[in-house]
């Protein structure tokens, strides 16, 4: 695996990653192992959960583990951080990444829908920093990495449940941020825009608007699984020793106010 950093980075390190089975948090996770961690990766999906675990593994040098649990229930939360440190014995890293999203028009979305997405989302954030913080980061220090997006940084149609959902934890990163960082704690986020090789994109992007939303987006392209992986490991690195209550935007620029279309400028 090539890497923008050099391969020790977090030799001695251990990570929870939520949502860490498929999508970003797996690759967060795959970078992580690739740079000496041992990680935790939580899931709902038990088969694909140990599977991801055991690919992860084989990867080397780091080790994966696979923590299947609910996110949204903090007791099967408190269980997952418990076993981890059974394990590994120490938690330094903790990144929050589990999430729901379906497309839906706020006149058809159920109150069902928008709690289910609030819940995974934003209670599921709070439970697992909680959890993590009560039991290991509170008495070490650490980082939290809160994965968001860019939804609620304007209006995103079809998307209320999500975008509510993500200003949560965007407004829960800023207030742990506040309240943490006496004790060590280091808690920010990052906010992806259209990744591609993800169940999102494919899932919440059709086919025929894929051209449309490239050319929305000042790069030009979208991003990786591996460049959002890359800030990650920055993040949860000493490199970012300073930073703490910030959400960083990862997206070729496709959340920038844009007074005209940029294909009109040649």
């Amino acid at each position: 695996m090539s890497t923008t950093f050099r391969p020790d980075l977090l030799h001695g390190k251990v990570a929870l990653v939520t949502g860490g089975g498929s999508g970003i948090c797996k690759g967060i996770a795959a970078a992580f192992v690739a740079h000496g961690a041992s990680v935790g990766i939580v899931g709902r999906k038990v088969e694909r959960l140990e599977a991801a675990a055991a690919e992860l593994s084989a990867r080397g040098p780091g080790r994966a583990w696979a923590l299947p649990g609910d996110v949204r229930d903090y007791a099967t939360v408190e269980g997952i951080v418990d076993g981890l440190l059974e394990r590994a014995g120490e938690l330094h890293i903790v990144v929050n990444g589990a999430a729901g999203n379906f497309l839906c028009p706020a006149a058809q979305l159920s109150s069902n829908g928008f709690r289910t997405v609030l819940d995974i989302d934003a209670l599921g954030t709070f439970n697992v920093s909680r959890a993590a913080f009560e039991r290991a980061l509170g008495q070490a220090g650490g980082s939290i990495i809160n994965i968001s997006a860019t939804l609620h940084y304007g209006a995103t149609m079809l998307q209320v449940h999500a975008a509510a959902a993500k200003a949560a934890v965007d407004a829960t990163t800023r207030g742990m941020a506040l309240e943490w960082g006496p004790a060590g704690v280091r808690v920010n986020g990052i906010a992806p825009g259209p990744i591609d090789d993800t169940e999102g994109v494919a899932r919440l992007l059709p086919a025929d608007q894929r051209e449309r939303a490239l050319r929305s987006i000042p790069l030009r392209r979208f991003g990786l699984i591996e460049e959002i992986a890359d800030v990650a490991l920055f993040l949860a690195s000493d490199a970012a020793s300073l930073i703490t209550g910030t959400v960083i935007v990862a997206d070729g620029g496709a959340c920038l106010p844009q007074g005209m279309n940029l294909d009109s400028m040649g």
